[in-house]
């Protein structure tokens, strides 16, 4: 008998019997993948980073299943704890279900690492032996219509609720989640499409808002004037606030990471003066990292930073800069030692400047700036920045020893990119909800699309992949809480969070037909944010690349 035609009780018995037995096989062949990359491009027992490159497809593909093999396993852990505590419905049952289904697939026939390129285990050299009995059956039975077609019913019946399904985080930051969603949906969401068309800079009202909400301290410590709570908690927020507009979303993103790099590599002097500041939302940070010609190659960064006798003067150029405009402090990573053509020169300064105006953006003496016009990502504007002799204060090189500003970077890359995870989730989130009610009120044919089979499977798995990008996002979150390394996770749910929120986007808006590509329909919008989610904080590719390079070591 097909799983999803089974009575919920028997269905909800089976499922996490299946999915344990399962996973250990996914396991195993993970880790003959990896031996078989580790052969590939070893070279005397060492791994090779030219030929790590010259296998860069079989080295993503590595990164691609890895980054699956951890998805499965946290959608069963949320399974299982979900059931310990009793609240394991039948959505819960049909998520894993499909999810297993799919992915077991995918990670046979081809896991889709962007359109027209697929993870192959023959890219690897491997064939994969005949799935076990459990396994076989999810494949065959798992993700099915009637199983899609089941749980879209749920989902219309629970509309209300702030995810399609349990999220299975305790009850205070379901409460931060309930604060923030409300939020939202009242002071964000009904202008947001607006700001976009417009190209407007969010209003400082509502940076104000997510001040007095405690969103730029929300995981600084109580010592210095923030609310000291988890990572997790900034999970929640990001993503709820990112569901109603991504660039709301990144505001507390940018505190963060600030905050990140001043608790990691700062002196106490530092720690005293720029904390309180950034937990207040008085003092509102940008990071000023790129440059024109590096891209994700910050190693070779060219900005020079000269020693002067009362501080430093700045000169080069630097690019994609978000929210540079109206910000009191710049992170600013540049090159201290002139003998150096790689990371080891770079130091990272804590550059203040004066907030900008619509007049004069940029009114600090020594630095010019100019705003790059973008698809999406809007709300705090994207700018080029050219420095010619800026001045930062002596007591601003961050930790006071110059050299360490690359290391002190690579610091915050867990928390950035579990950040970016998070507003993955929110904007995909926004893309179902925004499909799923344009399904329910547009009538074609005599009735509501979403009686449709093909915009049934594409809600359906929307819900699917949410729910698993965010079951690892929320695990990474876990283990920095709990003082874990967690580069790789975190990687991982960067990875598979912007490809989720892209597809989502993309599907919602092919539910709108013709008016998703109409500027007016919010969907419009929604498409043009998810894309840079697979660019920045390292691009896709990049994040790859990084990912097998770990998984070696």
């Amino acid at each position: 008998m097909a799983l999803d035609s089974r009575t919920p009780a028997a269905l909800l018995d089976d499922i996490l019997g299946l999915t344990a037995k399962a996973l250990p096989e996914v396991e195993a062949l993970f880790d003959e993948c990896r031996e078989a990359l580790r052969a590939m491009v070893s070279t005397a027992g060492k791994i090779s980073g030219a030929a790590l490159e010259a296998n860069q497809y079989a080295a993503h593909a590595l990164s691609w299943l890895a980054t699956y093999t951890e998805a499965l396993r946290q959608t069963h852990a949320w399974a299982v704890r979900l059931q310990e505590a009793g609240t394991f419905g039948e959505i819960e049952g049909l998520l894993v279900q499909i999810a297993f289904g799919e992915y077991l697939t995918q990670i046979r026939g081809g896991i889709p690492m962007s359109q027209g390129e697929m993870a192959r285990l023959s890219d690897l050299g491997i064939t994969a032996p005949a799935p076990g009995a459990e396994a076989a059956r999810l494949m065959a039975e798992g993700n099915t219509h009637a199983a899609r077609a089941r749980l879209v019913a749920l989902m219309r019946e629970n509309a209300g609720r702030a995810t399609f399904g349990a999220t299975g985080l305790d009850e205070e930051l379901e409460m931060i989640r309930d604060q923030f969603r409300r939020y939202a949906d009242e002071k964000v969401v009904p202008f947001a499409h607006q700001w976009h068309l417009n190209d407007e800079l969010i209003p400082m009202g509502i940076i104000e808002e997510l001040a007095d909400m405690g969103v730029f301290g929300l995981t600084i410590p109580e010592e210095f004037g923030g609310f000291g709570l988890s990572k997790a908690s900034m999970v929640v927020v990001s993503e709820e606030l990112s569901r109603g507009y991504i660039g709301v979303g990144s505001l507390g993103t940018r505190s963060e990471i600030a905050a990140e790099l001043i608790l990691c590599g700062g002196t106490p002097e530092q720690k005293a003066k720029w904390l309180p500041r950034l937990a207040s939302g008085e003092t509102l940070p940008t990071a000023v990292f790129t440059e024109p010609n590096t891209g994700s190659d910050l190693g070779s960064l060219r900005t020079r930073a000269v020693k002067t006798d009362d501080g430093w003067e700045i000169t080069g150029n630097k690019t994609w800069i978000t929210h540079a405009a109206r910000t009191h402090v710049m992170t600013l990573l540049a090159r201290t030692d002139p003998d150096t053509t790689d990371y080891r020169g770079l130091s990272m300064f804590l550059a203040e400047k004066i907030p900008g105006t619509d007049e004069a953006p940029f009114p600090t003496p020594g630095m010019t700036g100019g705003e790059i016009e973008v698809l999406g990502y809007r709300g705090m504007k994207e700018y080029e920045l050219a420095f010619d002799g800026f001045k930062v204060a002596g007591e601003n090189l961050l930790g006071g020893v110059e050299g360490q500003g690359f290391k002190q970077l690579m610091q915050t890359f867990e928390s950035a990119r579990i950040q970016t995870g998070a507003r993955a989730i929110g904007v995909a989130q926004a893309a179902l909800e925004t499909g799923m009610r344009y399904a329910e009120d547009r009538k074609q044919f005599g009735k509501s699309l979403i009686e449709f089979p093909r915009i049934i499977s594409k809600l359906a798995m929307m819900a699917v992949e949410i729910m698993v990008a965010r079951q690892l996002t929320y695990f990474s979150a876990w283990q920095k809480d709990h003082d874990k390394r967690c580069d790789l996770e975190a990687g991982m749910a960067k990875l598979l969070g912007a490809r989720v929120a892209w597809s989502s986007a993309d599907n919602a808006l092919q539910i709108h037909g013709g008016n998703g590509f109409a500027l007016e329909y919010q969907i419009s919008r929604i498409l043009c944010d998810a894309r840079i989610l697979n660019i920045f904080e390292g691009a896709a590719e990049i994040q790859a690349q990084v990912i097998a390079r770990r998984l070696l070591d």
